[in-house]
Parts: C-alpha cells; sequence; structure tokens
C-alpha cells in the first residue's frame, strides 16, 4: 500500500527509494492495493500545477501513468470504514484501503501521523527504504 506522499515523490525524484518502488511495480515485483477513493486522490494531488511542474509531466502524461499504475495495481473494495482514526482525513483513504485489503505495510513518508492507528490496527507502517531495503534482499 503506497501512500499518495509516495507516488508524489517518486515522480518527482528518479533518484529516491520511492521512485524505485514504483519500478518495483512497473516490474511486477511490487503489487500495489488501491480503493476508488485513493486512486482519486492520486489523480488530484498528480494534477496539480504545482506537481506537475515539479515532475515535468503534463495532463496528459499524469493519465498515462495513472493508467499504467492501475493495471499494476489491485483494487480494494472498501467494506468497513475505520474512521476517524487519523487527524488527517485525507489519510484515512490510505488506511482504509490498507485494512481492507489486508495489506502486509502502509508504505509512507509520514510514519508519525499513522503510528497510533497502525498500532491499534496490527498494521506495519514503513518508509519507502525501509520497503526498498526489504524488497532487494528477497
Amino acid at each position: 500500500m503506497l501512500d499518495t506522499c509516495v507516488i508524489v515523490a517518486a515522480l518527482r525524484s528518479r533518484r529516491g527509494a520511492s521512485n524505485r518502488l514504483v519500478e518495483f511495480v512497473a516490474l511486477e515485483r511490487l503489487r500495489p492495493l488501491v480503493s476508488t477513493a485513493l486512486f482519486l486522490e492520486y489523480e488530484e494531488v498528480l494534477q496539480r500545477p504545482e506537481n506537475r511542474l515539479a515532475t515535468g509531466m503534463t495532463a496528459e502524461d499524469v493519465e498515462g501513468f495513472l493508467a499504467a499504475f492501475a493495471s499494476a495495481a489491485d483494487a480494494v473494495e472498501v467494506n468497513f470504514r475505520w474512521r476517524p482514526q487519523l487527524k488527517d482525513s485525507s489519510d484515512e483513504l490510505v488506511l482504509e484501503a490498507a485494512i481492507n485489503g489486508h495489506a502486509g505495510a502502509l508504505v509512507t513518508h509520514n510514519i508519525r501521523d499513522f503510528r497510533n492507528a497502525a498500532r491499534l490496527l496490527n498494521l506495519r507502517v514503513l518508509l519507502p527504504r525501509e520497503l526498498l531495503k526489504e524488497l532487494e534482499h528477497e
């Protein structure tokens, strides 16, 4: 399960662990989970002018990336809402998709935001570099 901030970081920098995780998705070494609500958030955030400027992507480029990402992801149906668990309502989308999809881990740059809910719901929360280290040692 990849938080929106990981997707944004992946497209903003070709050198970081976030970008490498997205490469692993393309190589089918990592299968992300997405709910409809989370996918719509990815789209809304990536289409923001400041993110398109930072990534150098056109609106069509973002659409193409998202189409490819969607085809490599597993859809999660959110049957149970866990709200409220977190301070940021957009983080709730990520948490709900992770829990409903039985994610092995939720990958984010904002571990602190998820820490208490993750402990309560028995969910691993990792930084991108931590998951990357696990994947590279498989």
